[in-house]
């Protein structure tokens, strides 16, 4: 049985491996710079290492009492299937206990992952993308 290390805060984070992290689980190109913005404003955090070796990471946007956003969750793919991204989650909602509410949002076809964490679709739920096209294309938002 593989062993985890769980860490809550981001200093001693190696920005250049979270971002190669998020770059191969793919979630997509984010820079050490913003991930050290993002991270440092960041309420909530969630890291796990395995050997040293960052394998999974999580963070959640809190407020305190009204509204904590889970975001930027993602596993090595060598680690995935092994429950980490679902115990991630459940930690940023165990930290983010007494929020009014916790919201996420999934990537198309992801969303029965998280229904079963307990999360439900929103109806009201907005958004503006810096990049709209893609958004639209990705299946993120809709023209209605």
């Amino acid at each position: 049985m593989m062993e985890f290390s769980w860490v809550y805060d981001h200093s001693a984070i190696d920005w250049e491996e979270l971002s190669e992290l998020y770059r191969i689980a793919p979630l997509g190109e984010k820079s050490p710079r913003d991930l050290a913005t993002v991270f440092s404003a960041s309420r909530f955090k969630c890291l796990v290492y395995s050997n040293r070796a960052l394998v999974g990471a999580g963070r959640a946007l809190a407020d305190g009492a009204d509204c904590s956003y889970i975001c930027d969750v993602a596993v090595h793919p060598q680690y995935q299937g092994l429950g980490l991204g679902r115990k991630i989650i459940e930690k940023l909602v165990a930290l983010s206990e007494g929020h009014k509410k916790i919201i996420l949002y999934a990537n198309p076809g992801k969303e029965g992952f998280y229904f079963k964490l307990g999360f439900r679709k929103m109806k009201t739920a907005m958004a503006i993308f810096i990049n709209q096209k893609h958004a639209l294309e990705a299946g993120l938002i809709s023209e209605t």
